[in-house]
C-alpha cells in the first residue's frame, strides 16, 4: 500500500532549486534517489528521528525506516504535483544527507494555515552536527535568489520562538518578523 492519499490535488509546478558550492549540494528529491532508496531512507530516518534535528518541528519525526521510505515517495509525488518541493542538502565532502529544505507553494500553505495572504513558504532543518556552523545563513540567500529569479515575489517562514538560530538565519537573509503565528511560533516574511 502506498503511504499517501490517492486524492492528491496537483497545482501548477514551481521550479526546483539546484545549488552547489564548496560545502554542499542542494537538489530536489528525484526518481534516481528512489533507485537507491534503502540507503537514502536510512539517512532520512537518521536525520528526521534525531530529537535535536526536529526539536522545533516534532511533527516531522519519522519513527521507522519504512516511514522514511514513504516520506521519500511522498516527496517525489509532491514535487511532480507542484505541492511541495523537498530539497536534500548533502555534504559535498562526504555526500551524506545533512539537511532538508522544503518550498511550500501558497496554495498548499492555504490548506494548512489561516492567513489573510499566502506567500510561498520555506522550511528547513539540519543535522545537529551542522547546526551552529552558519550553513543555512550561507544557503538561504542563494535559495532566495534562485526563487526570485524564477518569479517568486513573496516568501514566508513560520518559526518557533524558542528557535533563536532559525530566527537569526531568516533575519540575516532579509526576512522580517511580521506577527505572532500561534502561541509558540512567529511569522516571518520577505518581499522582492
Amino acid at each position: 500500500m502506498l503511504p499517501f492519499s490517492p486524492q492528491i490535488l496537483c497545482f501548477i509546478s514551481m521550479q526546483p532549486i539546484y545549488l552547489e558550492n564548496d560545502l554542499i549540494t542542494l537538489q530536489p528529491v528525484n526518481a534516481a534517489d528512489l533507485s537507491g532508496s534503502s540507503a537514502l531512507a536510512d539517512e532520512v530516518h537518521a536525520l528526521l528521528s534525531d530529537p535535536l534535528t526536529i526539536k522545533y518541528l516534532p511533527e516531522k519525526r519519522l519513527t521507522t525506516k519504512s516511514h522514511a521510505e514513504g516520506w521519500l515517495y511522498g516527496s517525489l509525488i509532491n514535487l511532480h504535483c507542484g505541492r511541495t518541493i523537498t530539497h536534500l542538502i548533502r555534504s559535498k565532502r562526504s555526500n551524506k544527507l545533512i539537511g532538508v529544505l522544503d518550498v511550500i507553494p501558497s496554495q498548499v500553505a492555504a490548506e494548512h494555515y489561516r492567513l489573510a495572504h499566502y506567500p510561498v513558504f520555506v522550511e528547513f532543518y539540519l543535522s545537529p552536527k551542522e547546526q551552529g556552523r552558519l550553513m543555512m545563513s550561507a544557503i538561504l540567500p542563494q535559495v532566495i535568489t534562485a526563487m526570485q529569479a524564477n518569479g517568486t515575489k513573496e516568501l514566508a517562514a513560520v518559526v518557533n520562538r524558542k528557535n533563536v538560530a532559525a530566527s537569526k538565519v531568516l533575519i540575516k537573509s532579509g526576512f522580517v518578523r511580521m506577527q505572532q503565528f500561534d502561541i509558540e511560533k512567529d511569522l516571518y516574511a520577505l518581499s522582492a
